[in-house]
């Protein structure tokens, strides 16, 4: 596993562009988008689970069932952990770059304070 590579970061990149609107409501849009992103996450991920089992199987080296026994050591559970917060990422980039949006479109309130403490 590449430690030096930034996966939440990288999760973040935007396709250059503005992003399309369907719905009056631009957080129905966030949300179908957060939705298809799982479904296809999970589609992706069962796909590539089920041709690993039947893999493993087939050559003799595990039956499924010891997959469901199998419990990580504390170094399968960091690597799991650091995919986990990567793929958490992935589904919350349409929130993130609208918080960023926001947040970049408002001046922080203490510059505010500031400019009316000295007028």
């Amino acid at each position: 596993m590449n430690d030096d590579l930034d996966w939440v970061a990288a999760s973040g990149r935007r396709a250059k562009g503005k992003r399309p609107q369907f719905f009056d409501e631009p957080a129905l849009d966030r949300l179908y988008s957060t939705v298809f992103a799982l479904a296809a996450e999970v589609s992706a991920l069962r796909e590539r689970q089920d041709t690993l089992e039947r893999l493993l199987e087939q050559h003799g080296v595990m039956k499924r069932e010891e997959i469901d026994r199998y419990e990580p050591d504390r170094a399968a559970g960091d690597e799991r952990g650091l995919a986990t917060r990567a793929y958490i990422a992935r589904i919350m980039r349409g929130f993130q770059q609208e918080v960023e949006a926001i947040e970049a479109s408002d001046p922080p309130i203490m510059d505010i304070v500031e400019k009316l403490a000295r007028e």
